[in-house]
């Protein structure tokens, strides 16, 4: 029973019954068990049997299992209609904030509302909060969905709903790890629910453990594809290809102007010429003695996560029902190397300046430079700097909530609810090996003291009591460790974000015209969200490091009345017509009030075929950090246009904009449903969506930014700060209302469930499908589509199709899945002349099994397992599977 009972879950949306979908029976689709509603979330109308026009995808037990992912994010990450933010493990790129967001459409995380059984959470981008033993499902709202449930649901809903009546005993280990041999991953859970007070009452508490190890070295070449990068040809063009490095840079430094110029320091401080690579240009070298960035980021970064969650309620009477929620989340890292710092130098700018009596320079080298200029400049990876071996990384998040609401039924069937919860996410950040910049610039400025012939700052001639301790940067491990602790340090910063929401609704039929009850459901929400920056470091108080977290502090209220009616127009044998609309209301204290809505409608034919439309207008208000962020720096490559496509290192400083005001969408759906009375257990639907936002909320990418401006937008131009020159020093860019993105796409799903003759035993199949027609991101002057823009320096880039498919069977004692994921290719940027610029799709294969012995289950699993490599692209860690193949398996127990 239980497991028809969760494979119907699954099938909900595709029976694409709306709001309230009915589980579905292995032999009769058409009438649920224990007539007991699943009531989703495309609506506030609770009402029994109604058909929401606003899509929803069910993810239910079945499809939590597969893959056994680590968390709800890499779950929804394999749907088709998400833009994955993360890989199969957690990437080094999205673990900086220790989170895990869902991205309907490609169109930003910020866009995508997640709600914990209806109601919204502090750090409500991180999907990481409840431990997945008490999901029950998750509800995934594919439209927009403003005026239901308020700002940020302009791309949709993602509503994690927990199992509030679980009762007994369960838990669990589990462990994984790739072919490779790294990637190592253990944790365990427990959860216990019982019933008191002769049932009136209900209490349940879980917990849940993970370690993941993380990914790292792969450089090794055993998965050659991900040590890839874009190469600039004599002609201006771009090779993507393996093994691209630093030409301008290596670990042990190599001199880059005067009369030296191309001769690398080895260990020991000599010079010898630098062993080129295949192919070279002014910057960079495909193989050769260097290394680049790339080499040093992690595959996956590790964390570590302990969740625990409880929930009490007690039913005083049908009219009034307390229920009480507490949660607690940590999420930890010890620490890691996030990148090495590359200081790069042609023979003009960049890179590091020295002085040619530089006290570490041997005589003879001394010698060769005493004819040429007074200083020379040298490129340095600074890969052997303190324990990490370059900029490290450590976070700890703490996240805990509390939220407590009354429910009931009112007289004549009306139905309402209260909730008020608040909540504090506490996060530390830590980056180390930072440059102290001042004094970074004295410790390497070395020279000989005549007095002594010691190695000394040259500050300490005119300052014998400075601490400068002098650096020698020629050749890799030549720093002394007193001199490391002077010219690096840690950048600390801990904030917190608070949340305060309040709401209260009332639902139900107040009259019924000729064709039924009409149903309504009104009421009123409040949130305050603050968030405020605790400590800061001296250092970076002043901007005194090389790599800026910024200081962010501020905080807003909103105010939101809203309402939603259902109006059945037609109830004649085999049609039944329907519409929809609703309307919000909400004032921000920083922007002014704003309207919501939408309007659609539903026709049912014979049962059997459901055809549905709706129209709405979402907002999103800005958020905090896009309010309140002060100067942040972020760092990394990009190909200068201006420099015959030139590969080029690059700090940039990002801000916030309290003059932002909100960006508005229009959203059609159109699009319907097929359940055949003839083959009870087949759904099929089709949905088309069309979403235009306007007064878009961001910055634009450092690529796209220099790319604009080379195609003609001044205004990017006037962002970018370049040297006598004309090389890249800096990019600047705070939030502001850029422009305008518009999609369009077609979300297709199709599931059957076959009962096999022996009546315990039944397969499960399920396909899900996306095509993206269009990502058109218009910035004011350009109009450009990213829809199939592969690349992991592009802006939105989404691939144009993604689909998955699994077959599942499952009897008393046995179990097992098959899935089949596709991620489309591409172009690696539309916007630049790449030689090689397609890129092909990926087909991954997962297999899993069960058995079930008395109250025992054990499981394994295998993902990717013909060890499918990624395409040749850096972006192979967001869109396609960076870790390999991989292992999984535990067990579990219930009783």
């Amino acid at each position: 029973m239980r497991s028809r009972l969760f494979a119907g879950l699954s099938l909900a949306a595709l029976a694409a019954t709306g709001n309230t979908a009915f589980a579905q029976s292995a032999t009769d689709a058409k009438t649920t068990e224990n007539d007991d509603p699943i009531v989703v979330t495309g609506s506030r109308i609770d009402r029994a049997g109604y058909d929401a026009p606003t899509p929803t995808t069910v993810v239910g037990e079945v499809d939590l299992r597969l893959g056994n992912r680590p968390g709800i994010g890499q779950v929804l990450n394999e749907l088709p209609q998400f833009r994955s933010t993360v890989s199969p493990s957690t990437t080094a790129g999205n673990v900086i904030s220790g989170s895990t967001a869902a991205d309907l459409r490609g169109l930003g995380t910020v866009r995508t509302l997640s709600l914990i059984n209806g109601r919204r959470f502090v750090g409500s981008n991180n999907l990481n909060n409840v431990p997945q033993s008490l999901v029950k499902r998750i509800d995934v709202v594919t439209g927009g969905a403003s005026a239901a449930w308020g700002s940020g649901a302009v791309a949709g809903v993602v509503n994690i709903i927990l199992n509030d009546e679980l009762e007994g005993l369960s838990m669990g280990a589990q462990t994984g790890i790739s072919s490779r041999g790294d990637g190592a991953r253990y944790g365990g859970d427990i959860a216990w629910g019982t019933n008191f007070a002769d049932d009136r009452g209900h209490f349940m508490i879980a917990a849940e453990y993970i370690n993941d190890k993380g990914i790292f070295g792969r450089n090794d070449g055993s998965r050659p594809n991900l040590d890839a990068d874009s190469f600039t040809l004599p002609n201006g063009s771009l090779l993507r290809v393996r093994d691209v490095n630093f030409l301008d840079a290596t670990p042990g430094g190599v001199i880059r102007s005067g009369a030296l110029a191309g001769m690398a320091f080895g260990a020991d401080g000599s010079l010898s010429p630098l062993a080129l690579g295949s192919q070279t240009n002014s910057t960079a070298m495909v193989g050769g003695a260097s290394r680049s960035q790339a080499d040093h980021i992690a595959v996956s970064a590790p964390f570590e996560r302990l969740n625990v969650f409880g929930r009490a309620s007690y039913e005083f009477s049908e009219a009034a029902r307390l229920w009480f929620d507490m949660g607690w989340t940590r999420m930890w890292t010890d620490g890691y190397q996030l990148f090495p710092d590359a200081l790069r130098a042609t023979a003009t700018s960049g890179g590091l300046v020295f002085s040619r009596d530089n006290g570490f320079l041997s005589p003879a080298v001394r010698a060769q430079l005493a004819s040429g200029p007074a200083t020379f400049r040298m490129g340095r990876i600074l890969d052997d700097i303190g324990r990490y071996g370059g900029v490290a990384y450590r976070y700890e998040r703490n996240d805990i909530e509390a939220a407590i609401g009354l429910e009931g039924t009112l007289g004549g069937g009306w139905r309402y609810g209260t909730y008020y919860t608040h909540g504090e996410l506490r996060n530390r950040m830590n980056t180390f090996n930072q440059r102290n910049l001042a004094n970074f610039n004295n410790a390497i400025d070395a020279v000989i003291n005549p007095a002594n012939q010691q190695i000394v700052c040259r500050i300490a001639l005119t300052d014998p009591n400075t601490p400068c301790r002098p650096l020698n940067l020629f050749g890799q491990g030549n720093a002394s460790p007193d001199a490391i602790a002077y010219a690096f340090g840690s950048a600390t910063t801990i904030q917190t974000t608070k949340l305060d929401a309040a709401g209260a609704s009332l639902r139900g039929d107040p009259f019924s015209t000729w064709a039924g009850p009409v149903s309504i459901a009104v009421g009123v929400d409040w949130r305050r969200e603050a968030l405020e920056t605790n400590y800061r470091d001296p250092v970076s108080m002043v901007n005194g490091f090389s790599y800026v977290i910024g200081a962010l502090d501020g905080s807003f209220t909103v105010k939101e009345a809203f309402g939603e009616i259902a109006v059945p127009l037609l109830d004649l044998t085999g049609v039944k017509f329907e519409v929809n609309g609703a309307a919000r209301y909400s004032d921000y204290s920083t922007s002014g009030g704003i309207w919501t809505w939408k309007t659609g409608g539903t026709l049912r034919l014979f049962d059997d075929l459901l055809l549905r439309t709706v129209y709405s207008r979402d907002i999103r208000s800005p958020n905090i950090t896009e309010l309140y962020t002060g100067v942040s720096t972020g760092i990394g490559t990009l190909l200068d246009p201006f420099r015959n496509n030139a590969s080029v290192s690059y700090f940039r400083y990002v801000g916030g904009n309290p003059d932002l005001k909100p960006e508005t969408a229009n959203t059609l759906t159109i699009g319907g449903s097929y359940s055949p009375s003839f083959a009870r257990g087949l759904s099929l639907s089709v949905d088309y969506y069309k979403i235009d936002i306007e007064d878009v909320i961001g910055t634009i990418g450092a690529q796209d930014l220099v790319t604009q401006c080379f195609r003609g937008n001044t205004a990017f131009c006037a962002l970018i700060v370049r040297d006598a020159s004309g090389a890249i020093t800096t990019l600047y860019g705070n939030q502001q209302n850029l422009a305008a993105y518009k999609t369009r796409g077609l979300d297709m799903e199709a599931s059957y469930v076959l009962p096999l003759a022996s009546g315990d035993a039944s397969l499960r199949f399920r396909a899900l499908a996306t095509r993206v027609f269009k990502l058109q991101i218009n910035d004011g002057v350009n109009i450009y589509d990213r829809a199939g823009d592969v690349g992991d320096n592009v802006t939105f880039s989404t691939p144009k199709w993604k689909a998955t498919g699994s077959v599942t069977y499952q009897d008393k004692q046995f179990g097992a899945d098959f899935r089949l994921r596709y991620v489309g290719g591409g172009l690696y940027n539309s916007l630049l002349n790449i030689v090689n610029n397609k890129v092909a799709g990926r087909a991954y294969v997962d297999l899993g099994v069960r058995f079930e012995i008395d109250d025992f289950t054990l499981f394994a699993n295998v993902n990717n397992l013909l060890d499918r490599d990624p395409p040749l692209t850096p972006s192979a860690i967001v869109h396609y599977d960076s870790v390999g193949r991989y292992f999984s398996g535990g067990v579990k127990l219930k009783f």
